[in-house]
């Protein structure tokens, strides 16, 4: 149940103007966002993009570090940081869950 969970948080479902609705950043904001791969919406058929919850609270993310004055290339490597010790935490925990086992 939590995997579906997960997956239902990545589902693109809001569109731009929605997006910045819920958020209070603009849509050209949300573009710049993005351009800079901070934001990587999924696109429709059509490319419409699509945002997901997992995006929302990105964009609060970006957001409270902007607002703590880090600029747009170091908020790019704070997510990207981020991101990267959550896949090695949850690597580590699978490891020690594995030994566990063995023990």
């Amino acid at each position: 149940m939590t995997e579906e969970l997960g997956a239902r948080s990545l589902r693109g479902v809001y569109g731009i103007s929605v997006m910045a609705e819920l958020s209070g950043v603009g849509p050209q904001t949300l573009r710049l966002y993005e351009r800079r791969g901070l934001l990587t919406p999924v696109r429709t058929g059509g490319g419409t993009r699509r945002y997901s919850e997992a995006d929302l609270d990105t964009l609060g993310r970006i957001t409270a570090l902007l607002d703590d004055g880090v600029n747009l290339n170091g908020v790019r490597l704070i997510l990207s940081l981020e991101a990267e010790n959550s896949i090695l935490s949850a690597r580590v925990a699978q490891l020690s869950e594995s030994a566990d086992g063995r023990g």
